[in-house]
């Protein structure tokens, strides 16, 4: 499991408007922290209902490898998960240009910018 790749992992269950289901993430732990072995996995949750009104922080991958449908990086709702709700993967990767997409979204949920 590294940086940058999409995992599915299982989300429930969850509470009022968290995201939930079995569905792709993407993991956004730096992978000196999960080589360590940490028990937790921090990551942000796919969605196939592509919004564009949340383009502006919501990043679209397409579909490739063995991700099957285009999906939205959910930034808003980021999640440290226990490894054992991550399960098949890698489906497939985020580029680099993708990735800075992702960092930049995720700046400006967390008002770093």
């Amino acid at each position: 499991m590294r940086r940058g790749e999409v995992w599915v992992a299982n989300l429930n269950p969850s509470r009022g408007r968290e995201v939930s289901k079995i569905r792709p993430v993407l993991i956004m732990q730096d992978d000196e922290l999960t080589a360590a072995g940490t028990p937790m996995i921090v990551i942000l949750p796919l969605t196939t209902r592509v919004n564009t009104a949340f383009s502006k922080w919501r990043i679209t991958i397409p579909a490739r490898d063995r991700l099957l449908k285009d999906c939205q990086v959910i930034v808003d709702q980021p999640r440290a998960l226990d490894r054992t709700r991550i399960g098949e993967g890698p489906l497939t990767w985020l580029g680099d240009t993708e990735m800075a997409a992702v960092e930049r979204s995720l700046s400006a949920i967390f008002g770093l910018w």
